[in-house]
């Protein structure tokens, strides 16, 4: 008898531990970002995670009693991720357009452009001065996918019309080569750009011509409405008591939000 009451307390002790890891577990919002993106997501200087998308991904989080797990993923392997609940979703300057299918999506919330940007005395201002020339793009990015958009013929013909288009798996790497002169241009996206030409100071332009223009939004998992519900009402909660407006005026993209508008 006394065999049979422990082995009933154990079980009941493994059950309340389970119920305990599962609420846990629960209670964490896991988002995958790429970590050499910055404004959006990056390492600061003190090894610190850090951006505008993480900012707002945490008062979403502070708001639901959630735990935020910043966790940074390589781009290429950011469906994997996703479909293997490795993380809740994605959400780090992440293009809409053209994957309106492929995820579950909340409203945008930034309107992006593609742009370039060069070396300010390199005598390039307009895309035809991008003829011959070494360009550089990160891999699976935006600015890739629009350069080779067969049904932009614009596009198209202005990437055979490079010298050479080098893919990066960071803009980070790319810039560097820019700076070194090993590159004449890097294609990239439109808040990235400015973060990148502020924080590195005077020697960089951007041209005026855009590349393409795209919205940002969360991309959950197909089917997964239930967490894209709770994060987008939250979200315009945000948006309505001016929290949201705060975040981006932070991260100097005050001018690309669109959530609400």
């Amino acid at each position: 008898m006394k065999k049979k009451i422990s082995v009933l307390l154990v079980a009941s002790m493994m059950v309340v531990m389970m119920t305990a890891c599962g609420s846990k577990e629960g209670q964490t919002f896991t988002v995958g970002f790429d970590a050499e993106f910055p404004p959006y997501g990056y390492m600061d200087d003190n090894g610190e995670y850090v951006g505008f998308d993480l900012d707002l991904a945490q008062e979403v989080c502070n708001r639901n009693d959630w735990e935020l797990v910043k966790q940074p993923i390589d781009w290429d392997s950011k469906d994997m991720e996703l479909s293997s609940g490795a993380i809740d979703c994605i959400w780090n300057g992440f293009t809409m357009n053209g994957r309106e299918d492929a995820y579950t999506w909340t409203s945008p919330y930034v309107d992006n452009s593609q742009v370039f940007v060069v070396a300010a005395d390199a005598g390039i201002t307009t895309f035809a001065d991008l003829a011959g020339k070494a360009v550089g793009v990160q891999r699976d990015s935006s600015a890739l996918s629009a350069l080779n958009n067969e049904e932009e013929p614009d596009n198209i013909a202005l990437r055979d019309s490079f010298g050479s288009l080098t893919e990066y798996a960071d803009y980070n790497t790319a810039f560097m080569d820019l700076e070194a002169g090993a590159l004449d241009a890097v294609a990239m996206d439109i808040g990235v750009a400015n973060y990148q030409i502020e924080s590195r100071g005077e020697g960089y332009v951007m041209l005026e011509e855009l590349l393409a223009t795209e919205q940002y939004g969360v991309g959950f998992l197909l089917g997964n409405e239930e967490l894209r519900d709770t994060v987008e009402s939250t979200l315009m909660e945000m948006v309505s008591d001016g929290t949201f407006a705060e975040i981006a005026e932070k991260w100097g993209l005050e001018d690309s939000v669109c959530l609400g508008k």
